[in-house]
């Protein structure tokens, strides 16, 4: 094991894969002269060449659609949105095309590609730079959604995305990107749609993914002064979703807290307490709480920032709400 930052781990990656399978190229705006907008393909150019580190011009929606159309001829890109904010130009091409191609073909096609880049608040980046579309892209049929929380989930995680045959969104954090972890020298990969309990707990389940995660294991660790212990389990796939993993914990723990850094209304947490619910309602002892952003658009000043995005003591609080609900 050596310890890497999390940009160099989805740089091992997709480089890897690259050396593995001639048909994996990348794509989009700076990736390969600026070496990417968060140097997460710094010297990638220098290897591959500009034919599979590919710059693009200021166009979502054409580069995306692009490299639609080069999945469904044999290839196997790997397009980077400078943020997913952006990606909301190309969503047709994303939604109606990558994500269709199969149904509509009949089987005949498919599209194994990746669509990459950061998500969420990056601080004082306002509110058209700060969003979460996790649940955006994990409500659409023939898509799937990773959001990796450490280095060694990005690699495992990027590697397996680049081989699946289905388009798959890989959504990571701009906070994120000089997060150190351990990883591997050898070879390794995650499976989609298995996730991780981070943490073994008794009292209560709490469910993250993502940059949540440091805010889900920050809370555990201080209710542990406290004499409480909480199981944290790190989701790393949001679409599809290990739901038995989660009720197998509740099923222990008898409570849910769920963090979140979306807006509550149609989110990823609401389906967890919905499910949890329907297939654990006789394990719980106290109802479902999440933790999410305000149901605001994010602002500038980073005091708001802090008071609208979920925290640890926030995620305690919820915590305490449900040990002690009669």
């Amino acid at each position: 094991m050596r310890e890497i930052q999390f940009r160099e781990a989805l740089r091992e990656a997709m480089s890897e894969e690259m050396r593995r399978d001639e048909t994996v190229f990348l794509m989009g705006e700076e990736v390969a002269e600026y070496n990417g907008a968060y140097k997460v393909s710094q010297g990638m150019l220098e290897e591959f060449g500009a034919k599979r580190v590919i710059d693009t011009p200021i166009a979502e929606l054409g580069f995306a659609g692009i490299g639609v159309g080069a999945a469904a001829n044999g290839l196997r890109p790997i397009i980077e949105f400078m943020t997913f904010n952006f990606s909301l130009v190309a969503i047709d091409q994303v939604i109606n095309s990558a994500a269709k191609l199969m149904s509509m073909s009949g089987g005949q096609y498919s599209a194994p590609m990746v669509f990459r880049g950061p998500t969420g608040n990056a601080g004082m980046l306002s509110s058209q730079h700060s969003q979460n579309f996790e649940n955006w892209y994990a409500n659409t049929p023939g898509l799937k959604v990773l959001v990796p929380s450490n280095p060694y989930d990005a690699k495992g995680l990027l590697k397996s995305a680049i081989r699946d045959n289905d388009p798959v969104v890989f959504m990571e954090s701009e906070l994120m990107y000089g997060d150190k972890g351990e990883v591997p020298l050898e070879e390794y990969l995650i499976p989609i749609g298995v996730a991780d309990v981070k943490r073994q707990g008794s009292d209560v389940t709490i469910v993250s993914f993502g940059k949540m995660m440091k805010v889900a294991l920050g809370a555990a660790a201080e209710l542990e002064k406290e004499g409480v212990s909480a199981e944290v389990i790190d989701l790393r796939s949001v679409r599809p979703i290990d739901y038995a993993t989660i009720v197998a914990s509740v099923k222990k723990t008898n409570r849910l807290v769920v963090v979140e850094e979306a807006w509550p209304l149609a989110s990823i947490s609401s389906e967890l307490a919905y499910h949890v619910q329907r297939y654990a309602f006789d394990y719980l002892d106290a109802p479902v709480m999440r933790v999410t952003s305000r149901d605001v658009p994010l602002p500038y000043a980073p005091t708001l920032i802090d008071a609208i995005l979920p925290n640890i003591e926030r995620t305690v609080k919820a915590v305490k709400s449900v040990l002690y609900k009669k």
